[in-house]
């Protein structure tokens, strides 16, 4: 298991991408998601940059898109924007050997679920086609959502995975939390959600995760806000036994307002629970 911070570590001394990574580095983690999530400010020239610093330094990288995607949107200009979004996330992404690219993918906007599923599983064939046929070598990884009126139930965004080759889950447990109104952390909950995984997706899903954590605030209407995971009332530490339990294997991105704190937490429990 590998162990991420979202974005540049708090704790960087400078601003940039390059020295975000030799301070996750430093802190002895496993790599860092780029936040591209208030637009895509990453040209080719850096990219390649930060992809090197990353391979010399044994670092993972992975990118949330940018949060202005609904692939439910009514409006032509806005659906074929957040196309271009998740295009562009992947393209400069792998350019920066990011493997994974996360994406809140889209809203319900009043429409039957299945509709969406539908539409948002069509938008994805098509965009996973034009992605390999330009030899971007990256997975899209439609993340479970944190409100009822967002489209991202586990169920959709496994299904989406296993009917779209190129396509598997982001699994955000304070998420799955959040929408479901604080249900999804007993340990018996952990264990289906994995199950779940191994039904849609087989041994290659539990071997292949990209898992966001965070603590997480919420109301009947779902997410509010990311806390600290010692904030929160999510059961993290459960969380992580279940998963080495299961043996899988991946990443785990932090999303906590205090990134690496909450990633070094979870790898230092992870290492005594898991071993490595």
């Amino acid at each position: 298991m590998r162990f991420f911070t979202a974005g540049i570590p708090l704790s960087t001394q400078g601003s940039s991408t390059e020295e975000g990574l030799l301070r996750v580095k430093e802190l002895g983690l496993d790599g860092m998601e780029l936040e591209f999530v208030r637009g895509i400010r990453m040209g080719e020239d850096k990219a390649k940059r930060v992809r090197k610093i990353a391979e010399e330094n044994h670092l993972s990288l992975s990118v949330h898109a940018p949060y202005w995607i609904n692939l439910n949107a009514k409006e032509r200009d806005k659906l074929e924007a957040s196309i271009e979004r998740i295009y562009e996330s992947a393209r400069v992404g792998f350019l920066a050997g990011a493997r994974d690219i996360t994406f809140h993918p889209a809203y319900y906007l009043d429409d039957d679920p299945k509709d969406v599923h539908r539409k948002v599983k069509g938008i994805l064939r098509e965009l996973v086609d034009r992605i390999k046929g330009e030899k971007i070598e990256v997975i899209l990884r439609p993340e479970t959502t944190g409100k009822p009126t967002q489209y991202g139930s586990l169920e959709e965004i496994l299904e989406l995975s296993a009917e779209i080759e190129g396509v598997m889950p982001c699994i955000d447990f304070a998420h799955l939390h959040a929408r479901s109104g604080g249900k999804f952390n007993t340990v018996e909950e952990f264990r289906y959600v994995l199950e779940k995984v191994k039904e849609y997706l087989g041994e290659r899903g539990i071997k292949n995760m990209h898992i966001h954590m965070s603590g997480i605030a919420y109301s009947s209407k779902g997410e509010k806000h990311h806390l600290n995971l010692e904030e929160s009332d999510l059961r993290w530490r459960e969380i992580l036994e279940v998963l080495c339990d299961f043996g899988v294997d991946g990443f785990i991105v932090s999303e906590s307002p205090n990134i690496e704190g909450d990633a070094i937490l979870m790898k230092d429990h992870w290492k005594k629970i898991c071993g490595s």
